[in-house]
């Protein structure tokens, strides 16, 4: 992998773990829901959103705090490999 690989690669990671810091809970789609539902061999978990009083059911999915953490702390350390890459190859733009 070039540095810039390893560079975008933790940038992206970073970003992804910001996210499940700052997000309590993502709710999914009736279509994702039944998907996730099927796939982990349990019954549908019956929710509506308050929102929309006559949406189809939703499953809402609670992340751990921990994960996010640990993305943001991959991503910055890939990241910063990826930037001194350049430096130590010698490859520096």
């Amino acid at each position: 992998m070039k540095r810039e690989h390893y560079l975008l690669v933790g940038l992206v990671l970073f970003f992804i773990g910001l996210q499940f810091r700052l997000v309590d809970s993502f709710t999914l789609s009736e279509k994702s829901s039944r998907f996730v539902s099927a796939q982990m061999g349990q019954p549908v978990i019956v929710q509506t959103v308050n929102a929309w009083p006559n949406a189809a059911m939703r499953k809402v999915v609670r992340p751990p705090r921990w994960i996010g953490l640990a993305f943001m702390s991959i991503g910055s350390v890939l990241a910063l490999q990826g930037m001194a890459l350049g430096k130590i190859a010698g490859n520096s733009h």
